[in-house]
């Protein structure tokens, strides 16, 4: 009977059919709650533009749903369609700013004229199917994949019933590494571009061109990619209007990145020591880290250190966010789980991805008391330091990491990437 569960619960067609049934019950959940008077944001928040008491004032009295951010790309559509500022509030149909690209506003046409039910449901789908291939496609064998999508799970219901983006921006920069692997540079050029136009931090992907060959191909790929996505919004507004949309969506990002710290290392070092002013040296010093591994060229054939450069991106792009939350940890978590089973086993290692999946997986859970998490978990930033440190160890895994210790520390993804 073990020997039965087991095979079930190692089965990727299990892991499927609960990702989907749980974007499906999650949507018609979220649909069927109704809507809610405006509440004004905690503390936890203090920062976002949004807490301005200016802009909070016009939304009291007004009833938003449990799926707001789906409403808010919804919208994004019309207001494209009208040419009417994407970037900008609008207190009687939606709470926050919208804050992609005019392009995914376009593309969310596609869902914009369906009941809510159903384009919810299609786009939560989108996020967990993307995710579940994606993490299929890395070079891990079957079993491994399976665990690392029942470590993932918990953060990506999170995601789900944010109704965010944030599985999917996941799944398209593990592509992007799985395409440049295999050498398909127009595929890996193309998620790199979508993932960038979904949210501008997913073109750290671009740091994955320098480990492979034909350098001058994905840039010109990438480039075109990049205008030819840049001008889809042409379709439906004029050009004027669209440079205008590009201007505003360029300001409201540089008004936002100075508003807020999130659950980052900012936000930490904000909670715990005071930190408030050093927002700026801090992403730059994290910058240097991020990049210092990059300058041991003798590396950049090594199949290991490109799977960490991939953990450390995944987790790095989230720590050092200004606008980091807790539904944007599926995205830390998943970088987490790379570098674990990518790494030799060790009781240390094996502690330390038990802590992010507590204290980051299960902190905003009924895992914890409630006055546990409003009076620690949430003013302290607790969701992010297990993966601050994680990302400490995936920094220092990088700078000793031996050439060639490939078949020796990885050998559970050897014989995966061997086999192909």
């Amino acid at each position: 009977m073990w020997q039965s569960i087991r095979a079930l619960i190692f089965d990727p067609r299990t892991l499927f059919v609960v990702y989907v049934c749980s974007a499906v019950f999650i949507s018609v959940q979220l649909v069927m709650l109704g809507t809610h008077l405006f509440v004004t944001p905690p503390l936890s928040h203090n920062g976002d533009i949004m807490n301005d008491p200016a802009i909070l004032s016009r939304f009291i009295g007004t009833r938003f749903t449990e799926y707001n951010n789906y409403v808010v790309y919804k919208q994004s559509f019309f207001h494209l369609l009208r040419g009417n500022n994407l970037y900008t509030i609008y207190p009687t149909q939606q709470w926050d700013l919208y804050k992609y690209s005019p392009t995914f506003a376009l593309f969310m046409g596609l869902l914009a004229y369906l009941p809510d039910v159903i384009g919810v449901s299609v786009w939560n789908i989108l996020n967990v199917v993307t995710l579940f291939i994606a993490v299929r496609m890395l070079p891990f064998t079957v079993r491994v994949q399976c665990i690392i999508l029942w470590f993932i799970a918990n953060d990506l219901l999170t995601c789900l019933s944010n109704v965010q983006s944030n599985g999917l921006l996941c799944a398209l920069i593990i592509a992007v590494y799985c395409c440049l692997q295999n050498g398909k540079l127009v595929w890996a050029t193309l998620w790199l571009v979508v993932a960038t136009y979904i949210k501008v931090y997913g073109a750290i992907g671009f740091c994955l061109f320098l480990f492979y060959p034909g350098k001058l191909k994905f840039i010109l790929y990438a480039l075109l990619w990049t205008v030819i996505l840049a001008a889809l919004p042409l379709l439906v507004t004029p050009f004027q209007t669209l440079v205008w949309q590009y201007h505003n969506w360029a300001a409201m990002m540089v008004a936002d990145a100075a508003a807020a710290t999130g659950l980052s290392v900012s936000g930490w070092l904000n909670s715990w020591f005071g930190v408030i002013n050093g927002k700026a040296y801090i992403t730059l010093a994290g910058l240097v880290l991020f990049l210092l591994p990059f300058l041991r060229f003798r590396m950049y054939a090594d199949e290991l250190f490109k799977l960490l450069t991939l953990a450390s991106m995944l987790v790095w792009v989230i720590i050092f966010n200004h606008k980091a939350e807790s539904p944007t940890y599926i995205i830390a978590v998943t970088g987490v789980a790379i570098w674990y089973f990518a790494m030799p086993r060790a009781t240390w290692r094996t502690v330390l991805i038990l802590f992010v999946f507590v204290f980051t997986g299960l902190s905003g859970t009924d895992f914890f008391p409630q006055f546990i998490r409003l009076g620690y978990i949430l003013p302290y930033k607790i969701k992010a330091l297990p993966c601050i440190i994680t990302w400490c160890v995936i920094f220092t895994d990088m700078m000793l990491l031996k050439r060639g210790e490939w078949g020796t520390t990885a050998s559970i993804a050897i014989n995966n990437i061997n086999s192909k």
